[in-house]
């Protein structure tokens, strides 16, 4: 089980590490609220985190005990979900010009709310959580329990992420609009993503 979490902890961090929705809200809630209003926004998105990965290993537990070939699906579109992100990655190396924070359009509200919203309508972190989680598993240990496990290290990790995010505000919104910097985010990210996906998919 420390063998699977210590392998499972990376592949969460570069997850939580690309600017997504969430911090993007985030940002965006800092430069137009201060920090009290990112605070506010980081606790709505650690809600909604909490109830994508208690709807996920249940579900996952029921689905999982049912079916060896449930779970090699989920286990193969997860990699699929791996290497689509570090695709993606890659692809933004060729973009030019400034890199600049903005929303998606479909964020709600402000503060708590945004957060939340943001969170749960964002499909990705519920394929997130039902596609990745099984494919960390240990053979022999409950997936419903084991995936709660993992889930609730990812949100220990995501805490910390935004702990430091709102410490650093300023500084940090500065730093991830640099092109420079963005371009080797993107190229390290995206290396690290297709290598744990093509790992995710070979494995029995």
């Amino acid at each position: 089980m420390l063998v699977a979490i210590a392998s499972f902890c990376p592949a969460a961090v570069l997850i939580i590490l690309l600017p997504g929705p969430d911090t993007l809200v985030t940002v965006r809630n800092i430069v137009r609220g201060g920090r009290s209003s990112g605070i506010a926004t980081a606790a709505g998105i650690m809600l909604g985190l909490t109830m994508w990965i208690a709807a996920a290993a249940l579900g996952l537990a029921a689905v999982l005990r049912a079916s060896e070939v449930a779970y090699d699906v989920l286990r193969i579109a997860g990699a699929c979900y791996l290497v689509w992100l570090g695709v993606q990655s890659l692809r933004s190396l060729r973009r030019g010009g400034p890199v600049e924070l903005e929303t998606r359009r479909g964020l709600v509200g402000t503060g708590f709310r945004a957060g939340l919203t943001t969170n749960l309508l964002n499909p990705k972190v519920g394929v997130f959580f039902v596609t990745f989680l099984p494919g960390f598993v240990p053979d022999g240990y409950p997936v419903g329990v084991t995936c709660l496990v993992f889930g609730a290290v990812f949100l220990a990790l995501s805490i910390g992420y935004y702990v430091v995010l709102l410490a650093l505000a300023g500084r940090v919104t500065e730093w991830m609009a640099r092109p420079a910097v963005r371009r080797r985010m993107d190229a390290v990210t995206g290396t690290v993503l297709l290598a744990f996906g093509v790992r995710l998919a070979v494995e029995s």
